[in-house]
């Protein structure tokens, strides 16, 4: 095999390896989650299960979860932009894809 073919094939392998371990290293920490939205979230969204009601009319969180129109991306950026009936949270991009895998972690349709 001509030497650069060997190095083009060497070249691929380590950037298909080097990309598998970023995706990994990025992957959404629904634990890290549910910490933010107990700290951010609980005053107005019904988050846990043993949570008393809020007093607000923001949905529960399973409620966001079991929408199929929804997926956990368009949670993230949507808590990335600051709305009026929402707090400024300030949170960091895998912050907001950390809770967003939370709340869709909440989706009991999906559950076996």
């Amino acid at each position: 095999m001509p030497k650069q073919i060997r190095h083009d094939i060497s070249v691929v392998l380590f950037m298909s390896i080097v990309s598998l371990i970023a995706s990994s290293a990025e992957a959404a920490d629904a634990t890290n989650g549910e910490r933010l939205a107990r700290r951010w979230c609980s005053s107005c969204h019904i988050e846990a299960a043993n949570q008393p009601g809020p007093t607000t009319e923001a949905p529960p969180f399973k409620t966001i979860a079991a929408r199929s129109d929804l997926s956990a991306d368009q949670i993230a950026m949507f808590l990335l932009d600051p709305h009026a009936k929402m707090p400024n949270m300030q949170l960091y991009r895998s912050e907001a894809e950390d809770v967003a895998a939370y709340i869709k972690s909440l989706d009991s349709s999906k559950r076996d």
